[in-house]
């Protein structure tokens, strides 16, 4: 008997484990793949195995930025359900792997964000060859860890974390430099502040505007169209500026060809540039809109259900231009060090800027692209669903958050993270539904125990009524009838005081935010850039005793 017991829980763990081991055996697969394609494409080369090693690490990065990072762009679309959890990995992984290979930069600072001062090594390639390695697999690790624990962090901030430890390692605190560093860290208050303030106020005008109405699809007929144009204005300047830097040249050509347009050659879009091309097409967006609106709305219900429906389509596009413009941008994180290893490997020498060889480009976006389909799913539903209830609305006004906040940032030189901001954004949508809860003028605490005084009174007279009439010496029919009928009234009482009471205290402690959820990923934000930077330092010297 104990045999087969055994033998039943060995077949159940196997059945269980099998994805989980297939889900490592295809990411092995493309790591060793980019392992082997590096070295023999590189053979003659001196370092080319480190250029081999570093190249293995760069997919490792790629993977874990898929696999935690991307879930802030699909995540509240996957928990509103306005996207299944297969749609949103497909649409994500291909417009990831887009924005890196089409828009991603053909240049990139070799250290992030300029946190620490090359000249520092001297000239000297080894140290420097080593500290990005280092820093490489210390920000791949704690990624890899957040995943893991369910925290959303950023990846941005690890790479910084992991760059300034393996420096401070082989040059000492004097490499850092602490005014940029001073800034990153107060990303870490401006970033989800931000985020979570625009989030609360696009939510609270939609329901101000729309849900809060009598006729609410009279009301959604006039604010939709309004509300899905300023998002398309925001999300084409957010994608002008932010994915569409490396080529924006051939598009100001094309647009030059058409006639009347007149747009000046520049390198890169400007913020006027961007948000008057981002105006014009929120002007057709909102007409487009405001027709399909007029068209289908006798087919709408007077409810918040229906005015839900009308966010689905707005949300697939915002997730697939997120996708697009993260994938441009934070590809960076997982291909700046090893483009700079490329750089120092082929050239002997250390620089601050390096080109990108297309194989390492492919590297960053087939690896995010791979990370989000075999990992992403945990962090998809921790950030959808797993902190606050999210529905089409609040899905939207995190979306708007995440690129409204990008751009206006960018504008004051406010130092941001995109994780922040789409987790501030879920926090602010979370804490608005509190407040409104506080703030709702349906029955209060007060008028709930005055019911539960009205109540008990009835009960009482009840109880008494019942009394009387069991300890009658001579019961009739009527006697017997009326004793039945008081129990069942005194049973009705007592599930309205006991209700009454259960509301009483839900009304007291309302949390639409799960608190447990928010210490867990505000210590994994502060922790990150220590945590990377101390793992760092430790790869570092290792790294260094292992070479020396």
């Amino acid at each position: 008997m104990e045999i087969q017991t055994m033998k039943k829980l060995e077949k159940e763990a196997l059945k269980k484990s099998g994805p989980d081991f297939t889900k490592l055996g295809l990411a092995l697969f493309f790591m060793i793949g980019v392992l082997t394609f590096s070295f023999l494409s590189n053979g003659g080369i001196p370092n080319n195995m480190f250029l081999a090693i570093a190249a293995l690490i760069g997919a490792y990065m790629a993977m874990n930025i898929g696999a935690n990072d991307v879930a802030n762009n699909v995540g509240p679309a996957v928990g509103s359900k306005a996207l299944t959890l297969t749609t949103a990995i497909i649409i994500a992984a291909v417009f990831e792997a887009a924005g890196a290979l089409i828009a991603g930069g053909e240049v990139v600072n070799t250290i992030k964000k300029g946190i620490i001062d090359i000249s520092a090594f001297g000239g000297n390639s080894d140290p420097f060859i080593w500290a990005m390695m280092a820093a490489l697999l210390a920000a791949a690790l704690w990624l890899n860890f957040a995943t893991m624990v369910r925290a959303p962090v950023s990846t941005t901030h690890s790479i910084v974390g992991g760059v300034m430890g393996a420096g401070i390692a082989a040059a000492g605190f004097s490499i850092v430099s602490w005014s940029t560093m001073a800034k990153i860290a107060s990303s870490w208050v401006i970033s989800p502040v931000l985020g979570g303030v625009i989030a609360a106020l696009f939510l609270y005008s939609i329901k101000k505007s729309i849900i809060f109405k009598e006729d609410k699809i009279k009301a959604a007929k006039r604010w939709v169209p309004v509300f899905v144009a300023i998002m398309s204005w925001a999300f084409i300047t957010y994608l002008t500026l932010k994915g569409l830097k490396k080529i924006w040249p051939q598009i100001v050509e094309i647009l030059n060809s058409i006639p009347l347009v007149s747009i000046e050659m520049t390198d890169k879009p400007t913020f006027t540039t961007a948000l008057v091309l981002g105006f014009i097409i929120s002007v057709a967006v909102y007409l487009i809109v405001k027709a399909r609106l007029q068209m289908n709305s006798t087919m709408l219900e007077n409810n918040r259900e229906a005015v839900n429906s009308l966010f689905t389509i707005p949300l697939i596009f915002a997730a697939a231009l997120l996708s697009f413009a993260h994938g441009a941008n934070d590809v960076a994180n997982a291909i700046g060090p090893l483009a700079a290893i490329n750089d120092a490997v082929l050239n002997g020498g250390i620089s601050s800027e390096a080109s990108i060889p297309i194989w390492v480009m492919g590297v960053g976006a087939l690896g995010i692209a791979l990370g989000l389909a075999l990992y992403g799913p945990k962090l998809i539903k921790t950030v959808g669903s797993e902190i606050t209830e999210l529905d089409q609305m609040r899905a939207f006004s995190v979306a708007m958050a995440a690129s409204i906040t990008v751009i206006i940032a960018s504008q004051l030189g406010l130092p941001v993270s995109s994780t922040h901001i789409a987790i501030g954004g879920v926090f602010g949508v979370g804490f608005l539904r509190e407040w409104l809860h506080i703030t709702d003028p349906r029955p209060t605490i007060k008028d709930d125990k005055l019911t539960i005084k009205d109540e008990k009174k009835n009960l009482n007279a009840y109880n008494a009524e019942r009394l009387t009439l069991e300890n009658k010496e001579h019961k009739n029919q009527n006697n017997y009838e009326r004793i039945v009928e008081l129990y069942k009234f005194i049973e009705v009482e007592e599930k309205l005081i006991k209700a009454t009471k259960k509301h009483i205290k839900q009304t007291k402690k309302v949390e639409y935010v799960k608190r447990d959820a928010i210490k867990k990923i505000i210590t994994a934000w502060v922790v990150t850039v220590p945590a990377a930077a101390v793992l760092a330092g430790l790869l570092f010297f290792m790294i260094k005793g292992i070479m020396a």
